[in-house]
């Protein structure tokens, strides 16, 4: 035997195997990694247990206590020793990991919540005469004894992580770690309308604070999910919000779009949903932000709650332990069935804009400081003499002496009385040469002239894009771009899409491409650069839109300078052509850059800005 295999046979062994309580307490740290993760895990079974309602009562922003009620099937004495087991479920069989119709699954959620808690399992069988009830404390698991019920099961995690006090150091304050468990219950209750929720904060004595509170929805399951929409995300999303509905090779996608100018500063409002499963997977989301592409200024989100449904076995659910990722089989499909279904809907919606932007200038309106006035009836009503002396005292002079370029409509151009031919109203003037003020049927319109003719020209370009082939520049001496093989193979398979766009490329030998003409509303530009970020693109995610993307943005920069800049008057007829097509075009109730095209204040608004109401 020679020295190595003396040392290898002397040396003490490096693999060892955990402990069970180990193990457990490692999983523990994948699956529940903060407060919310348990409430997550612990209202999934009971929806998957086919509850009506849910209560769940927290303390201590579930530090120190997790309670979860419903009225599902309940279990048995004998299933609940099974139940605290790592990887026993009633979910599946095993026999296919890919046909999983539940929330849970892996049968690894109460174990790893007994690993690291107190833990505490009443339920009882629907049907039964008589409930049960199981404890474990970090871990260790006692026996089942009668207890008192009604039908269903409650779960009762105290102490969290009081095993494992390292994990505490890492949760955040007490105000961030209830506002996530209030934030995973609103997403749950939008996954289903149908049951009834309630979380309460049991911090104090008594019945506790009241943080979420949601009966069930009635009515069919499109009404319900709307209702459901309303009560969780406001009114606001609600009024402003586009009706998705799209289909593309047995993929369903339904929802509700918010309008662009009815954006967020961050992802909060953005809620996707897989076969009734909440998730936040990285590909929907990029599929989400796309859709809402060239509408939205680069510091703000889309506002949206979408619900993709398909056959289980085309969407693998058992990516992540947490279960909050997915991976779809045909992934391509997928997102440009989102991608396509929201372009869809919101050039649908055409000129619309935010209600939420009246009342945003109502307030800019209202001086900081000054009284909310309100209607005094009390107050003893002009007499007829006075009321008509007012009127000759106040009617103004026939040849007003008006600041120069404060208004520049003429009443034979613009009469407040003329019917209204559109929404936006007739227009009666143009205020500081830069915004039109129109008359709407219940209000007033306040449109901002060149944002909205920036938006109509780019629109009229990208129609003259889609239309027929891009010009294309030709190059006086052909560029060769060495590439990876794999990376020219990937560019070649879409040569044809490329060309559509103005950019031809050729086999140039292993690994090379030879460029003979570039977009020419790109300019000089030098193709190496512009092929390796498509080449990334088309590897990552197997689509190359970043060439239409920087030919948008071209189009975008010609059209802020090609259109109606502030300064300039416009008579009548050009102010009202203008809203004309603004209410005809896709898209127009927002600029290129994102920002509003035009505010309405109703009747109602400017009754309460004058104290009327």
């Amino acid at each position: 035997m020679n020295a190595p295999d003396r040392y290898i046979e002397a040396a003490e062994p490096r693999i060892r195997r955990l402990s069970e309580a180990a193990a457990d307490r490692i999983a523990a740290g994948e699956v529940i990694e903060r407060p919310a993760a348990a409430v997550k895990e612990l209202v999934e079974n009971a929806l998957d247990a086919g509850a009506a309602r849910i209560e769940i009562a927290i303390a201590d922003a579930g530090r120190r206590l997790i309670r979860v009620a419903d009225d599902g099937e309940g279990m048995t004495a004998a299933e609940l020793p099974l139940a605290l087991e790592r990887h026993a479920t009633s979910k599946i069989d095993g026999s296919d990991l890919l046909n999983i119709r539940s929330f849970g699954f892996r049968g690894e959620a109460l174990p790893s919540m007994a690993a690291v808690a107190r833990l505490r399992l009443v339920s009882r069988r629907r049907g039964a005469r008589e409930a049960w009830a199981i404890e474990s404390e970090a871990g260790a698991v006692g026996r089942p004894a009668p207890a008192a019920r009604a039908a269903g099961t409650e779960v009762a995690l105290r102490d969290l992580f009081f095993a494992t006090p390292a994990r505490l150091k890492f949760l955040r304050s007490d105000r961030a770690e209830r506002a996530e468990i209030v934030e995973t219950v609103r997403r749950l209750a939008l996954a289903a309308p149908h049951v009834a929720f309630a979380l309460r904060d049991v911090s104090e004595t008594g019945d506790g604070r009241l943080l979420f509170d949601a009966p069930p929805e009635p009515g069919d399951p499109p009404g319900a999910r709307l209702a459901r929409l309303r009560r969780v995300l406001g009114t606001g999303f609600a009024d402003n919000a586009v009706r998705i509905e799209a289909e593309r090779d047995g993929l369903i996608l339904t929802g509700y779009a918010a309008l662009p100018t009815y954006s967020r500063g961050a992802g909060v409002a953005e809620h996707l949903f897989v076969n009734g499963r909440p998730v936040r997977d990285r590909m929907m989301v990029g599929a989400l932000r796309a859709g809402y592409a060239d509408l939205l200024p680069k510091d703000r989100r889309p506002a949206a709650a979408l619900f993709f449904a398909c056959d289980p076995e085309r969407v693998d659910v058992n990516v992540h332990p947490a279960k909050t990722e997915v991976r779809f089989r045909e992934p391509g499909v997928a997102r440009g069935l989102m991608v396509s279904a929201l372009r869809h809907a919101l050039a649908e919606a055409g000129w619309r804009a935010s209600s939420t932007l009246g009342t945003a200038a109502l307030g800019a309106l209202r001086p900081e400081g000054a009284p909310s006035w309100a209607p005094r009836p009390h107050l003893a009503r002009p007499s007829a003499e006075l009321r008509e002396a007012a009127a000759v005292f106040q009617r103004p002079d026939p040849t007003p002496d008006l600041a120069p370029g404060a208004w520049s409509a003429r009443p034979s151009e613009a009469a407040a009385d003329a019917p209204s031919p559109g929404p936006l109203g007739v227009p009666l003037a143009q205020l500081h040469d830069t915004y039109i003020l129109a008359q709407s049927a219940d209000g007033l319109v306040l449109v901002d002239m060149h944002a909205a003719h920036e938006r109509l020209v780019y629109e009229r370009l990208k129609r003259a894009l889609d239309a027929g082939p891009a010009l294309a520049q030709a190059l006086l001496i052909p560029q060769i771009v060495e590439l990876d093989p794999l990376e020219a193979e990937r560019l070649l398979a879409r040569a044809e899409e490329f060309a559509s766009l103005g950019l031809h490329l050729e086999p140039f030998g292993p690994g090379a491409l030879c460029v003979r003409a570039t977009p020419a509303a790109l300019g000089p530009c030098d193709a190496a650069p512009l092929l390796r970020d498509l080449a990334d693109e088309i590897a990552e995610l197997d689509r190359a839109d970043g060439l239409r993307a920087r030919l948008d943005a071209v189009l975008s920069r010609m059209a802020c300078h090609g259109s109606v800049r502030s300064g300039r008057r416009l008579t009548g007829p050009e102010m009202t052509a203008l809203l004309r097509e603004i209410e005809a075009t896709p898209r127009a109730g927002q600029c290129n850059h994102g920002r509003p095209t035009w505010v309405a204040l109703g009747l109602a608004d400017l009754e309460k800005l004058f104290g009327r109401r």
